[in-house]
């Protein structure tokens, strides 16, 4: 049976990546990313939802931003591409953390003049006018 372990995320950086450097030449870059769910609840509030996201990278993507052929800083929106791993490690208190990452495949800063109104709103779904899952309207 086949199976697929991808995830999809557009969000805004929470911090510079970090380049982590191993003796071997291999390169990490590590940031988060924040995702903001907005939508009314029954009594008609608005709520927003803040959900943050570990992305992991090495390679291609981790050397050019150690090179500074792509530049990411905090708050840039930006579109990944990816897989969810989950990993565990014994911290110096000797205790089990546990963590979940996800390793980045594609990483691409969108244009930062979508304002996150302008975002949420073109990506609503359960449109009741036409009825499916698809953006209600187009980008500005």
């Amino acid at each position: 049976m086949a199976s697929l372990n991808k995830v999809l995320l557009i969000g805004r950086l929470g911090k510079d990546p970090v380049i982590l450097n191993f003796e071997n030449g291999t390169k990490k870059m590590s940031v988060t990313i924040a995702t903001t769910e907005t939508y009314h609840d029954s009594k008609g509030n608005l709520v927003q939802n803040t959900e943050w996201h570990n992305l992991v990278s090495f390679g291609d993507i981790a050397n050019d931003i150690a090179e500074k052929k792509r530049n990411y800083i905090k708050g840039d929106l930006v579109y990944v591409e990816g897989k969810l791993r989950h990993r565990q490690y014994v911290d110096s208190m000797n205790i089990t953390r546990y963590i979940t990452e996800i390793f980045v495949d594609k990483m691409m800063k969108l244009n930062n003049t979508i304002t996150d109104n302008q975002f949420s709103s073109y990506y609503k779904y359960g449109n009741k006018q036409n009825g499916n899952d698809t953006p209600d309207n187009k980008m500005p």
